[in-house]
């Protein structure tokens, strides 16, 4: 089981702008199927939509699946309870996203400083 915290298993998020959803999907450790099932029932998840209908994901897109896939699977919360928890008073006193964003700074900062060395 992951570390509701910090997601600590699964990679850094690389420093790019967009993503496919094949990447998402790796990056999250989720199926496609469920990226786009999640877009159907969180409204703060709207990746960008280009040719043919293909989605590409933004890195904060990649901050907020960790998110909701850590409410889902870490801590235990149903669909209707993660929505509420993002969007309602709770997300004021959530630090999951800042704990993951501080994590993936730490991994990229560690990746500047051996490319300095």
């Amino acid at each position: 089981m992951l570390d509701p915290d910090n997601n600590a298993e699964l990679p850094p998020i690389p420093g790019k702008r967009y993503f496919t959803i094949g990447e998402v999907s790796g990056l999250c450790a989720v199926k496609p199927h469920v990226l786009r099932y999640w877009e159907q029932e969180f409204p703060q998840l709207k990746p960008v939509k280009r040719r043919g209908n293909r989605r590409y994901y933004q890195r904060q897109d990649v901050l907020m699946i960790r998110q909701i896939r850590s409410l889902l699977y870490d801590q235990g919360f149903t669909i209707g309870g993660a929505r509420q928890r993002l969007s309602g008073e709770d997300q004021k006193e959530d630090t999951t996203q800042f704990k993951q964003l501080i994590h993936q700074m730490i991994v990229e900062l560690e990746e500047v400083l051996e490319v300095l060395k």
